[in-house]
């Protein structure tokens, strides 16, 4: 048989070993750089290691509640690690009839603030942050009118005093919540308002606190009369201009005062939702679910 005729047959007869050998498992060809893209990412999505947003490119709106009150906020992104946040709050809460020593208060909680803060993301494809900041407009107060009707009685630095049947006494009193106005601020959450990882929605979480300084304590008794008497009519004088009453009503104030005092942080936790959106090109969040192309099959 001549050499040639010879090889044919041999190859012929290899063949079918070669096809049963590489279906069993042997040794295939490596896979193209495209194929190997594809099969060592899961899901099929890629994420820049160094994404990089333009500045000022994105803008997030938000709201919800928080200790503050109603809470509303806006971002803007930095860069990478840093957005640039404001935010608001307001809330009013009526008082009826609680008792101070007596006196019956009535008004209301009145809480209005509004700040800024910078949001730093050590890791910025997770949602932990570290924000400094400031509340440069604080009107968080409690105002309310004093009553003590006819025939009751109240006490003022451990003195007891009826009010006058004929002639109630009455009065005001507050407290302020801004002693430290602008106050420092410092917080700490989850959740970024423009997350680097796409998407448009998100729901963050802060907790923290501002340095609003002790709370201030104001009493006033502006009309009525006072009496050595349930009945009002032994001794009964007014409270206006009277030394001895005037005293006792500071001496109060005084204790209010020093109850207060420790209180020079005011807690801070908001929990909401927000919205991010695009303000010019750039402004992308990481492209982190873009799926990669498809091998041809």
């Amino acid at each position: 048989m001549k050499p040639t005729v010879l090889c044919l047959v041999l190859s012929l007869s290899a063949a079918p070993a070669i096809l049963f050998a590489q279906s069993a498992g042997g040794p295939q060809a490596p896979p193209s750089i495209d194929e190997y893209a594809i099969t060592s990412a899961s899901p099929h999505t890629w994420t820049p290691p160094n994404y990089s947003p333009t500045p000022f490119s994105r803008l997030a709106v938000g709201g919800g509640f928080s200790t503050l009150g109603g809470n509303m906020q806006v971002a803007v992104i930095a860069n990478r690690y840093i957005n640039l946040r404001g935010t608001g709050n307001f809330f009013n809460y009526s008082l009826s009839n609680v008792s101070l020593h007596g006196l019956n208060a009535s008004g209301t909680v009145n809480l209005a603030t509004a700040g800024a803060s910078v949001d730093l993301y050590p890791f910025p494809n997770h949602g932990l942050r570290f924000s400094p900041g400031v509340m440069f407009y604080n009107h968080n107060q409690v105002s309310s009118t004093l009553v003590a009707p006819g025939g009751t009685s109240f006490s003022l630095d451990g003195y007891t005093y009826y009010s006058s049947q004929s002639d109630p006494v009455t009065g005001t009193a507050g407290i302020g919540l801004h002693t430290q106005n602008p106050a420092f601020t410092m917080t700490t959450g989850w959740g970024n308002m423009i997350p680097r990882r796409g998407g448009h929605f998100s729901f963050p979480l802060e907790v923290g606190a501002a340095l609003i300084g002790s709370p201030s304590v104001n009493m006033a008794l502006v009309s009525g009369q006072v009496c050595q008497d349930p009945q009002g009519t032994i001794g009964c004088m007014d409270v206006v201009g009277n030394q001895q009453i005037e005293s006792n009503l500071q001496a109060q104030q005084a204790k209010y005062q020093s109850d207060l005092n420790p209180f020079r942080f005011y807690p801070i936790f908001t929990a909401g939702v927000a919205y991010s959106f695009n303000l010019r090109s750039g402004g992308e969040a990481s492209p982190a679910a873009r799926p990669l192309a498809q091998p041809h099959q």
